[in-house]
């Protein structure tokens, strides 16, 4: 029972068991084809941030890949707070979890779908340097796949573009991350990461049309509007990084992480975060309740 008492357990299948118990057949669609969705949510000081809001994300996904779970919302939120309570004493001082929740469509004879609940901590330790010097980001030659194919507003297992763009970025520069450009030549997203801009005041990110609709994105546009930043959601390229006054990236685990290059190119005067950032990330540690950056600087060697 000790053993057992400190392995992660997930859930599956209607029955919470350890996570090296959880199998998942190789006829499984969601392994043969990436015909599966998920999303994420992360914690902050051990509380679930946002889970309503990423549990109503992930049925929009289900429901555009026509994937039926076997579980209302209601019950999928249940289920992932049950899961993240067996996990909750694990987690070390200043660590949090991932906790996301899967669905394939099942076998291809036609079964059940097959349900994952999990949890995973946050790479808070090679992640913290973010936070000191900010993201390199590179644009690949690899573009994000056009909506008129498959729409990126739909969280998929299929992130084999994504991946592409990141090793072709890494290639480049070890580092990066990135962030790709969508059909038309413009700033799309990166793998799990939306993407602002800010000039003169003003903060710009790509159309909800081209990119998934981050709810770290969203959390920061309704934050700028409280502090009265405006947002312009439209169509940004690499002439507006150039010349943008400073820049960020938003995702689930960073929350918000300041930019400190595109392509090789500083931003503004250098300083990172900017101004602008430096005011957004206050305002997001106050919402959340939590101190997410002074939570990654912690995990510095």
């Amino acid at each position: 029972m000790a053993q057992l008492a400190n392995q992660r357990i997930a859930y599956h299948n209607g029955a919470y068991l350890p996570e090296d118990e959880v199998r998942v057949s190789f006829r499984d669609r969601g392994f043969k084809y990436g015909d599966a969705a998920f999303d994420t949510t992360r914690s902050f000081g051990g509380r679930i941030f946002k889970l309503p809001e990423h549990v109503e994300r992930f049925y929009r996904s289900l429901r555009y890949l026509r994937l039926d779970p076997g579980l209302s919302p209601a019950q999928m939120i249940a289920v992932s707070e049950e899961v993240f309570a067996r996990n909750r004493h694990l987690l070390g001082p200043d660590e949090d979890f991932w906790l996301s929740q899967r669905v394939s469509r099942g076998l291809d004879s036609g079964g059940p779908p097959t349900v994952i609940v999990e949890c995973t901590p946050l790479p808070l330790k090679a992640r913290a340097p973010l936070f000191r010097q900010g993201i390199e980001v590179v644009v690949p030659a690899v573009r994000r796949v056009s909506p008129s194919a498959v729409s990126p507003r739909s969280k998929m297992h299929n992130y084999i573009n994504l991946i592409l763009a990141d090793f072709e970025a890494k290639a480049a520069t070890p580092d990066a991350w990135a962030v790709l450009l969508d059909e038309n030549g413009n700033l799309a997203e990166g793998q799990g990461s939306n993407i602002f801009l800010a000039r003169e005041g003003r903060l710009y990110t790509p159309s909800g049309k081209y990119v998934l609709p981050g709810v770290s994105r969203q959390t920061v546009i309704d934050l700028a509007a409280a502090e009265g930043i405006a947002v312009v959601e439209g169509d940004i390229d690499l002439y507006d990084a150039a010349v943008a006054d400073e820049a960020f990236l938003t995702s689930t685990s960073l929350c918000l992480c300041p930019i400190r290059a595109i392509n090789g190119g500083k931003l503004g005067d250098g300083g990172v975060p900017g101004p602008l950032t430096k005011r957004l990330m206050a305002a997001y540690a106050k919402f959340v309740g939590f101190d997410f950056v002074g939570q990654y600087l912690k995990h510095l060697a």
